[in-house]
């Protein structure tokens, strides 16, 4: 079973990872100014993942899907990354670089089924 691990940053705020059950980051959130909006964060990360669909913005002529929605894109490295966007259109978790789409999908079908019931820890 997946967790969020909120972590203090040293410039100030809070951020969260969610790891999946072998221990890996599959998502990072941007920082928050205090930790009830980290939560908060969490909370929209919990509603959203399990009922957005997939934009993969790699292929020529990509459907584009209303938001809450995965976006699936290619950083300037040519790697493929991920990032998670709520109702309001704001990027409430991204991902790692991956070499491959495949590996970059399987990161969001990760996210989908570990998000929902997710416990928060702290660290």
């Amino acid at each position: 079973m997946g967790k969020f691990v909120i972590s203090a940053v040293k410039s100030g705020g809070f951020k969260f990872n969610l790891k999946a059950g072998n221990g890996e980051v599959i998502a990072t959130s941007q920082v928050y100014k205090t930790l009830a909006t980290c939560k908060k964060g969490i909370a929209s990360v919990q509603k959203n993942a399990p009922v957005a669909p997939v934009e993969d913005q790699t292929v020529e002529g990509f459907a584009v899907e209303k938001n809450p929605k995965f976006e699936i894109y290619k950083d300037k490295k040519g790697e493929f990354r991920f990032r998670l966007k709520a109702a309001n259109a704001q990027i409430i978790a991204t991902g790692e670089g991956y070499t491959t789409i495949k590996a970059c999908k399987n990161g969001v079908a990760s996210i989908k089924k570990n998000a929902p019931d997710a416990k928060i820890v702290s660290e």
